[in-house]
């Protein structure tokens, strides 16, 4: 998997929905197509900058609530992205340096600059494996996700920004429950999924914008959001919008700008 095949694997006709997060948050790795796109979506919805820069926020802290108050040491995260500085695995082991992480997705950019995630500390590990949320048993049998996570012991699965783009006929409660029952008491998923509840309008016309792009997408209210937590042990604040989830100081964003719900549950 060199990033030469990845390269000639990339299709810039028509708009990636990681491409596009990588303009929301400010990044370089996009192609000019994916800026259209993005700045269509924002000419509908402002706030969608907000959302992005609060979803990697809620990342940063949920991944530091696990590793500093419930012990984690391990982390299994789908849907990656291009890389963002800190990535998951940054903020893990600055905390835990013996920290392992696993890092999975099926964009042919994200490979190509997978090389970014495997800067580990020395005493964690950290690899890339490329595989698709929609078929778990696959991506749990991979080579690569034994090596470095061992599923005896907990594991946090981090699934941010992106069951939003597993529709309903895809059966996203039972993907993710395919993935829980693979890990064993004391894991955790950590989950921010992005919510038409506080402007319906905006976000049908967001929605109308992926689908149109060819990229289906299910944005859910706070009631579907919750169901991914049925059987888990929610941590408090529960299930809130994204800013609001333990912030580190006063939230300046408004509910409607960051439009995220997220929460953090652990596996009894």
């Amino acid at each position: 998997m060199t990033n030469t095949h990845a390269a000639r694997d990339i299709d810039t006709s028509r708009p990636h929905s990681a491409r596009m997060y990588d303009y929301y948050l400010g990044g370089k790795d996009h192609f000019e197509v994916d800026k259209k796109a993005a700045e269509t979506v924002a000419a509908a919805y402002p706030g969608i900058f907000v959302c992005a820069r609060e979803n990697r926020a809620f990342m940063h802290r949920a991944t530091r609530v696990l590793a500093q108050e419930h012990g984690i040491r391990q982390w299994l995260d789908i849907g990656t992205g291009i890389p963002t500085e800190p990535n998951l695995h940054q903020v893990a082991q600055s905390v835990v340096p013996e920290a392992r992480v696993v890092y999975a997705d099926n964009d042919p950019l994200v490979l190509k600059y997978a090389e970014r995630l495997m800067r580990s500390t020395p005493q964690g590990r950290t690899t890339y494996i490329e595989a698709d949320v929609n078929d778990p048993d696959t991506l749990l049998s991979a080579p690569e996700l034994g090596e470095v996570l061992d599923l005896d012991r907990p594991v946090a699965l981090s699934l941010n920004a992106l069951m939003h783009f597993v529709t309903d006929a895809q059966d996203p409660y039972g993907i993710v429950d395919r993935l829980l029952s693979a890990l064993p008491s004391g894991s955790a998923l950590a989950l921010s999924h992005c919510t038409p509840d506080f402007d319906p309008a905006t976000w049908q016309k967001v929605t109308d914008i992926y689908t149109g792009a060819g990229t289906p997408v299910r944005f859910r209210s706070r009631e579907d959001v919750a169901r991914f937590f049925d059987g888990l042990h929610l941590l408090d604040p529960g299930i809130t919008v994204g800013h609001r989830w333990r912030p580190d100081g006063v939230p300046a964003a408004t509910d409607a700008e960051v439009s995220l719900w997220t929460g953090v549950g652990i596996k009894p």
